[in-house]
């Protein structure tokens, strides 16, 4: 297909293909992570098609147990119908975490402690995910290919330049890289992909009426999820959007942040947001 024929799916489609494949033709032992989540599906539909309908690297869920039912529901279902390799540690206490941070970040802290468990364990020299830099300030300033210490500590001010497709996935010994082939994608690109490919998501992004919801009163009103992460740090939006047009169509038109249903992403916790990608958080 000649560039000139490629829509802009296309082209977002053969660009994330293109880095799937770069990363996994110049780093040895790469594993993806996976949150279950509407970016993390796309990437895993991504992977399927790069490597044709297989997914050749495992599969990694740092699990705080705190997620919605609706999540571990949609996990054990596709772990099974994929038939991926999957691995599930369950993270850290909460106890082990920065006292200092608020406490919703001291939550987000116990994925970092538990995928540098799954580092130490399986000495995975890169790991894939699925953020994109519209989401947030911080992951605007992510590279493709980032590398990272064998901590998974990221230093922001010492990222390679990429220039016109022009990647460096040649790093010196020591270094954990991580691969982010979503990054050029925004969160209406990723629903307007989901609708194009049928790819099936969690059902909590769609809106439905909430009342008592884990500790609070909504009264009723109709809600989605925009983004998903634990139960108690994550709450619904008040929306319209019961399916994927009207979805697609509150995106064209909404002011509101992707993330402002999660205490992570407002601007107030900016700082610990950053602290924690220096760690390695996701």
């Amino acid at each position: 297909m000649t560039n000139d024929n490629m829509n802009h799916l296309d082209k977002l489609e053969a660009q994330s293909i293109y880095i799937f494949r770069e990363m996994f033709n110049k780093i040895d032992n790469v594993a993806m992570l996976w949150s279950f989540g509407k970016d993390s599906n796309v990437m895993i539909h991504l992977a399927r098609k790069a490597f044709f309908g297989n997914i050749p690297f495992p599969l990694i869920h740092c699990d705080t147990e705190l997620e919605f039912p609706e999540v571990y529901a949609f996990r054990d279902q596709y772990v099974k119908e994929w038939g991926v390799d999957f691995v599930g540690p369950v993270c850290p206490p909460i106890e082990e975490t920065d006292q200092s941070l608020p406490w919703a970040a001291r939550v987000a802290a116990r994925k970092t402690l538990g995928l540098k468990e799954v580092l130490n364990k399986h000495k995975f020299n890169g790991i894939v995910t699925g953020i994109r830099r519209d989401e947030e300030g911080t992951r605007a300033k992510e590279r493709y290919f980032s590398p990272r210490n064998l901590e998974g500590q990221w230093d922001v001010k010492d990222q390679p330049p990429e220039f016109w497709d022009q990647f460096m996935t040649d790093f010196p010994p020591g270094t954990h890289v991580r691969i982010h082939p979503l990054l050029h994608w925004t969160e209406l690109d990723v629903w307007l992909y989901i609708k194009r490919e049928g790819i099936p998501i969690v059902p909590l992004y769609f809106a439905q009426p909430y009342g008592e919801f884990h500790g609070k009163n909504f009264g009723g009103k109709m809600m989605r999820f925009r983004s998903l992460g634990e139960i108690g740090i994550t709450w619904p939006l008040e929306s319209e959007a019961d399916d994927i047009d009207k979805i697609i169509a509150e995106l064209r038109v909404t002011k509101t942040s992707e993330r402002s249903g999660r205490p992570m992403g407002k601007d107030e916790d900016e700082a610990a947001f950053e602290k924690l990608r220096q760690e390695g958080y996701m």
